[in-house]
């Protein structure tokens, strides 16, 4: 026999884990992830102070967890002087091995999690039939949390994964000297690189590159060394940095195409409803916020006080409120930085008028909530 969820959420990263927390509250509430926790992830590992208050809220005290408050920003391109700025409302920097095993950790007080990989999911008879490799469940509400490209986005033939990507991402942790409030976003040739530091007093080197300016070398390293290092504050980093892990994290086919929130009657969470890119420092508080938003308009649905139509309607309005217009904006921000001439023309503009970049940032973020 199945077993029967009131939700069944695919994916534990901070939008799985956050939903989990909160539908547990009152539901019977399954999350599946195939990694075990801790773990590292791929991740510019910035939150914005936005989502700060909303998570002591569930149990969780980032000031108790990081005394990394990063509140300042230097960017830099090649062959020009840096611009620098106060971040608007400043963010944490904590890692993801640690963020999602405190979050974790909250969610499996009340949820249950199955380690395991979701194959398939259908839509029938008013309820989700929910296929593992091991077992098949069935659930009122199913929510797809798998991150930036997954097999369910394949397997449910989503528009973005039809079409070929661009873009990878590597991450790396690295022992290094650094003021601990500095955000540093280098630019560098296809592409761009955040470094900050985390709660462990390891940096995080986080770079999104085009696949076309990768593909011309053999590995990171030579990667890192022939193309990173042409901004000579890359290149100082690269060569005193002293690298954590054996093996950075790389990610493949990211992106940055158009989603949507819901498709088949699932909702869709975090990157999984839309990314946005990295430059803006935003994706891990809209993540966190998007599972908010989720438990807000799904709960009346749950209590049968409105249709579950009603429900994915009201989820889809609120969720473009609030995140369309930042993703639109990162995708505009994105293209300037990746084209020289335009990249030069903005930096002549924001040292005229500085006050500028702090007005961009706080376009790419959101209000407490």
């Amino acid at each position: 026999m199945q077993k029967q969820y009131d939700i069944i959420i695919a994916g534990g990263g901070l939008s799985g884990l956050t939903a989990a927390i909160l539908f547990s509250r009152e539901h019977n509430v399954l999350f599946i992830d195939p990694d075990a926790y801790p773990r590292h992830k791929m991740c510019g590992e910035y939150l914005s102070n936005e989502v700060i208050d909303f998570l002591k809220t569930l149990g969780i005290d980032l000031d108790k967890e990081s005394s990394i408050n990063l509140d300042k920003l230097q960017f830099t391109a090649l062959n020009h002087k840096p611009l620098s700025c106060k971040l608007p409302q400043g963010g944490k920097g904590i890692s993801r091995y640690h963020i999602d095993h405190l979050l974790y950790q909250k969610a499996i007080e009340k949820a249950t999690f199955l380690q395991d990989k979701v194959l398939e999911v259908s839509f029938e008879a008013s309820a989700f039939l929910v296929r593992t490799t091991n077992q098949e469940l069935r659930c009122k509400q199913f929510l797809m949390a798998t991150g930036k490209r997954s097999l369910l986005d394949k397997r449910l033939e989503r528009d973005f994964i039809q079409q070929k990507s661009p873009w990878l991402a590597v991450k790396m942790h690295y022992q290094y000297e650094m003021d601990e409030k500095l955000v540093e976003l280098h630019n560098f040739e296809g592409g761009y690189a955040g470094v900050s530091k985390v709660e462990n007093g390891h940096v995080n080197l986080c770079y999104l590159a085009s696949y076309d300016s990768f593909k011309k070398h053999k590995n990171v390293t030579d990667f890192n060394n022939e193309v990173l290092a042409r901004n000579k504050f890359l290149n100082v980093f690269l060569n005193k940095a002293q690298p954590v892990w054996e093996q950075p994290i790389t990610i493949s086919q990211i992106s940055f195409e158009k989603k949507k929130p819901v498709e088949n009657h699932i909702v869709m969470l975090g990157d999984t409803a839309g990314l946005i890119h990295p430059l803006c420092g935003n994706g891990m508080a809209m993540a966190i916020h998007s599972a908010k938003i989720a438990y807000e308009e799904l709960l009346p649905f749950l209590k049968n006080q409105i249709t579950r139509t009603e429900a994915l309607e009201n989820y889809t309005v609120t969720w473009k409120k609030t995140f369309q217009k930042r993703l639109k904006i990162g995708r505009i921000l994105q293209g300037i930085l990746l084209h020289r001439s335009y990249t030069r023309f903005g930096l002549w503009l924001l040292r005229r008028f500085p006050f500028l970049l702090s007005t961009i940032i706080k376009s790419t973020h959101g209000k407490p909530i």
